[in-house]
């Protein structure tokens, strides 16, 4: 039950976060693209890398992982929303912004996590 309620409380902060994200994307750009959607999967991206890897190096609680890497994260990232805004750019022809939301989200992310990881792996 106390992993429930840590998920529960990681995600609703997650969730929060990932609406201010949104908000402050949509003012700075503007909603032709969704930069909030890229921003929030690549930090979520990047924050995972840390947490496996410092899991991998360190005592990382099953606690500590419900709460950040299914709670915050699960909430945080947004592949679900990725797809869809994709399919939708996609059903409006916008075949360029397409390819580069799929382009920028994988190859962002990817490297996200790869550069927490080492940042991780490079302290032990």
């Amino acid at each position: 039950m106390t992993n429930v309620l840590l998920i529960a409380c990681g995600g609703a902060f997650g969730a929060v976060f990932r609406y201010f994200i949104s908000i402050m994307m949509i003012q700075l750009f503007g909603s032709g693209f969704p930069f909030g959607t890229l921003l929030v999967n690549i930090l979520g991206s990047f924050i995972m890398g840390c947490v496996y890897a410092y899991g991998q190096v360190s005592h990382l609680s099953p606690e500590l992982k419900a709460l950040v890497g299914v709670g915050f994260l699960g909430a945080l990232t947004t592949f679900s929303t990725f797809s869809n805004e994709t399919m939708l750019l996609i059903n409006q022809a916008q075949w360029f912004k397409a390819g580069l939301n799929i382009l920028l989200n994988l190859g962002l992310c990817l490297g996200a996590v790869y550069i927490g990881q080492q940042l991780i792996f490079s302290r032990v």
